[in-house]
């Protein structure tokens, strides 16, 4: 019997960049707000100075697959390890990269502020929060093509913030129901109904009592924790905005 020949395993066309980009959210000063690093001045790499969402290349050596390399870029630039994390798109072309075809995979994560630690990392002059919509309005333009991408991940989120638990994620807990009603308030950029508000998020079954949070009320509120930190609830209906 003829040996079988076995296919070869030499690279004989070009292979684009592959990267992974994270969308890092969290609600500060009653202002929804995303990390952005900026990149080196006077450096050999595209855009510098210029503000950028977090990530980097693919390691194949450490990374098992995408969302490793997001949660890698998570712990490198906020020191979290697992926060929520939710994939969302791809982005790739010949133009988007001046060093040549590149695809990125963004993510987006969710996290409250407390207890995360920024760190520029090395390739980075600088990193800080932005409040959403000042990027969004161009205010300082974003390397890359990461104000689109930025532009999607907020839709997104918004989008399903109408119908999910997502803005639980981004509290410290204990939290309070009026605290979760207020996040919903920030992400949305609108007031809701507070009538149902409260009955809708018991009825979801998501949230587990802690005990009584400390206030300066005769009646100090209960608090809360998540029962399932992997994955949001969905509601059967949207929100009603408040009139």
């Amino acid at each position: 019997m003829p040996a079988l020949k076995l296919a070869s395993t030499r690279r004989d066309f070009p292979r684009p960049y592959t990267t992974v980009d994270v969308l890092i959210f969290t609600v500060v000063d009653d202002a929804l707000k995303v990390l952005l690093v900026q990149r080196p001045s006077g450096s050999d790499d595209p855009f510098p100075g210029l503000w950028a969402l977090p990530g980097g290349f693919v390691n194949v050596d450490l990374d098992a697959d995408l969302e490793a390399c997001a949660r890698r870029k998570l712990r490198e630039k906020t020191g979290v390890a697992s926060p929520y994390l939710e994939q969302l798109g791809s982005w790739g072309g010949a133009t988007r990269d001046p060093r040549g075809w590149s695809a990125t995979h963004a993510y987006f994560a969710l996290m409250p502020a407390d207890g995360v630690v920024l760190a520029k990392g090395a390739n980075a002059a600088d990193v800080a929060w932005f409040t959403v919509d000042d990027a969004l309005l161009a205010k300082k333009k974003l390397a890359f093509d990461h104000a689109g991408i930025l532009r999607a991940g907020v839709e997104r989120l918004r989008g399903k913030v109408e119908y999910t638990s997502l803005p639980a994620f981004l509290l410290p807990e204990p939290f309070t129901l009026p605290q979760l009603q207020r996040t919903y308030e920030i992400v949305l950029g609108r007031p809701v109904d507070k009538s149902g508000f409260r009955t809708r998020m018991m009825a979801a079954d998501f949230l587990a009592e802690a005990g009584v949070v400390e206030s300066g009320s005769n009646r100090p509120p209960m608090g809360y924790r998540l029962k399932d930190r992997d994955a949001p609830v969905f509601f059967p209906r949207t929100f009603s905005p408040r009139g």
